[in-house]
């Protein structure tokens, strides 16, 4: 059963916001009792409830509230314009410290890769082999780059990783992409400034450290932009992936994508992938895909959003909501 417009606002305070952000734990909180607010957020269609949604909307229409009362204010005064940014615009957080979780895997793989991202937002995670890693103390990917992606490590993968040198740590291992390519419903352009506004804009309020990591991912980004194609990635999965050089190796990815896609096309999807000629690694929300979910010898903490890692459908790791600690999990 699908939670109500107020539990959604509830577990996004108790599971995302806490111990993230203050005010998006506070604001998620007030809307899950105002009745006003939850019966404006029940004019809308289902996919256009979501918190991370509402709270951008505002901030964007009307700049950063103080506290509950100011959100409140600001929501029903602008209520046409924050609801028109709804209704246009998608959650399409491009958070590029997902690319840390993202890299061993890649760098596992025969090189060189052709990347093809579904949920793509502006690109920023088609760039893994131009960002530097920082693997608790040890570096790898492109250790000149102007974003070092930081993140800890825990226990030890089950295959075998280039430059692995024991428990948690990594050498700088080679990733080799001959061509990358993206599809979204409504892709960003970083050289739009409207569109990096609001990919902004979809970053917390108290998070200035990812806010400075994407804007150093947007400055690499624009020097040679992905290529991100407009289009439903059931659609057109097969058409951009049959562009793909055949000397590379095809890997088909998304992180937290799968989510805001309908449980019936999701499952069209799984079997599109996998009739590919290549790699499928998701990184999503447990109970997303229920047969990644179904090999899942043990469950991530309960009290706090972790992304299941998958590589071919198979789990190999917990990794954090917005980058910066991944956990290999156990055969």
């Amino acid at each position: 059963m699908e939670p109500t417009t107020a539990e959604q606002y509830r577990r996004f305070a108790s599971r995302e916001a806490r111990g993230s952000s203050p005010l998006y734990e506070q604001l998620a909180s007030g809307v899950a009792g105002d009745p006003d607010l939850i019966a404006l957020l029940s004019s809308l269609p289902l996919a256009k409830r979501q918190p991370n949604l509402l709270f951008a909307a505002a901030r964007y229409v009307a700049g950063t509230p103080a506290d509950y009362q100011d959100f409140r204010r600001s929501v029903l005064d602008h209520r046409d314009a924050v609801v028109a940014t709804m209704l246009s615009r998608r959650t399409q957080t491009n958070e590029a410290a997902r690319c840390a979780a993202l890299y061993p895997l890649l760098a596992a793989l025969p090189q060189p890769l052709a990347l093809l991202e579904v949920g793509a937002s502006a690109g920023l995670c088609l760039l893994p082999d131009r960002y530097g890693y920082d693997y608790d103390g040890r570096l790898a990917g492109d250790v000149d780059s102007p974003l070092r992606l930081s993140c800890r490590t825990e226990g030890e993968p089950r295959f075998a990783v280039p430059g692995f040198f024991g428990p948690g740590f990594f050498g700088p291992g080679a990733v080799t992409v001959a061509w990358r390519a993206g599809i979204d419903l409504n892709p960003l352009d970083v050289t739009d400034p409207d569109d990096v506004r609001w990919l902004r804009t979809l970053v917390w309020p108290e998070q200035h450290d990812r806010l400075r990591r994407l804007d150093t991912a947007i400055d690499v980004a624009r020097a040679d932009p992905p290529r991100v194609v407009r289009g439903d990635l059931n659609a057109r999965l097969g058409e951009v992936a049959a562009q793909a050089p055949a000397h590379a190796t095809l890997v088909v990815f998304h992180t937290a994508v799968l989510y805001y896609v309908p449980d019936a096309e999701r499952a069209t999807f799984v079997e599109q992938v996998q009739r590919l000629d290549g790699h499928w690694i998701a990184q999503e929300d447990p109970g997303v895909l229920p047969g990644v979910d179904a090999r899942l010898h043990e469950r991530p903490p309960a009290d706090v959003v972790t992304y299941a890692l998958a590589l071919d459908g198979h789990p190999v790791a917990f990794s954090a909501m917005h980058g910066g600690r991944f956990r290999w999990l156990s055969a």
